[in-house]
């Protein structure tokens, strides 16, 4: 019994395998009093309330037989990706003036303060007057709650960059515009990459209120119109976890991300853990990654011919799935495609 004594430390880190038993644990738990509290002729919750796992899991064939859930899949998450380009463009300049300048901060700092305490909920009515009902509405509506959250952060983090490195860059001789791009820009950067990790879970909050307005399809869509008029419950139940599941899964993206494209911040913990050795097991995942993105953008780049070109008649997939958001999907591959491309020359 000593030996779990760990497990009721404060604050105590969970490492190794240790983390994938409890994870394993955790599910098992919740998923047996899920079972306990449906099982029978006359469960302890009713099956309107909640209804039974087996009956959740048959729900995504019905979905993806009535409701085209693979599409409202990638609708949705084009608007997700929509959003954050656009949150990005206004916020990252906006936030750079007001960070640095005194003319800007001491004009704009107490706006953008009381921004955050605006209800996005009270301006959807101003934002389909202005927009209309459809996508250009929806990704504005997004960008928009996004670019709240986002603004002030991005202020945040240019107070928090340390003295001693502007110390230095003066010290050198450095300009107003080599001290923004040799340490503002990337310092602000490289911590505003886990500030959107963590905006993750609020823009998928917005997307299922807004794509309730309008019949564009969506997940938000399914859950309000089909599944709610038919009270099925079990559908809902799906269409929740499957958010979730999203949801990790784009986490764990942009975390991968943020590896690759701000080493530095991992370099320290990495070389205490594996005493300056490279793990086998991240290599060959990183191996395995690269070789389906080369594979991905080949296989993209036919399809983004054929669909402008007609090669093959009767065969738009990427309309079909993405609709009038493909431009963001096209946007995100050439971004891609720029970033190998760099990696690649800079190997060289």
């Amino acid at each position: 019994m000593a030996n779990l004594s760990w497990l009721f430390e404060l604050r105590g880190e969970v490492k190794g395998k240790s983390n994938y038993i409890l994870l394993l644990l955790g599910l098992f738990g919740i998923l047996l009093v899920w079972l306990l509290l449906t099982m029978g002729e006359n469960p302890l919750v009713p099956s309107g309330i909640l209804p039974k796992p087996t009956k959740v899991v048959s729900a995504y064939g019905d979905l993806l037989h009535d409701n085209e859930l693979v599409r409202n899949i990638t609708t949705s998450y084009a608007l997700n990706l929509g959003g954050y380009i656009k949150a990005l463009l206004w916020s990252l300049p906006l936030g750079f003036l007001v960070g640095l300048f005194p003319l800007f901060r001491g004009s704009f700092q107490h706006v953008v303060n009381a921004l955050r305490y605006l209800p996005l909920t009270a301006v959807t009515s101003l934002f389909i007057v202005w927009f209309g009902i459809y996508t250009e509405m929806k990704m504005n509506f997004l960008a928009f709650g996004i670019f709240l959250y986002l603004l002030p952060t991005i202020i945040q983090r240019i107070d928090e960059v340390e003295d001693v490195y502007l110390t230095t860059v003066y010290t050198l001789g450095a300009s107003k515009w080599q001290t923004f791009r040799s340490v503002y820009f990337p310092a602000v950067m490289s911590k505003l990459s886990d500030d959107i990790r963590v905006l993750t879970a609020i823009s998928w909050t917005y997307i299922i209120v807004i794509e309730n307005i309008g019949s564009e399809g969506g997940l938000g869509f399914l859950l309000h119109g089909p599944s709610a008029r038919q009270g099925r419950v079990d559908k809902m139940f799906a269409l929740l976890i499957l958010i979730m599941v999203i949801g990790v899964v784009q986490d764990r993206f942009f975390k991968y991300l943020d590896r690759k494209i701000f080493p530095h911040k991992y370099q320290l913990k990495e070389n205490l853990e594996d005493n300056k050795q490279q793990n086998l097991a991240s290599d060959t995942m990183d191996f395995i990654g690269n070789v389906f993105g080369y594979v991905f953008l080949a296989i993209y780049a036919l399809l983004m011919i054929n669909e402008y070109t007609g090669i093959v008649d009767n065969f738009q997939p990427l309309h079909y799935f993405f609709g009038d958001r493909l431009w963001v999907i096209n946007l995100v591959y050439f971004l891609s495609l720029s970033g190998v491309m760099y990696r690649l020359l800079k190997r060289k």
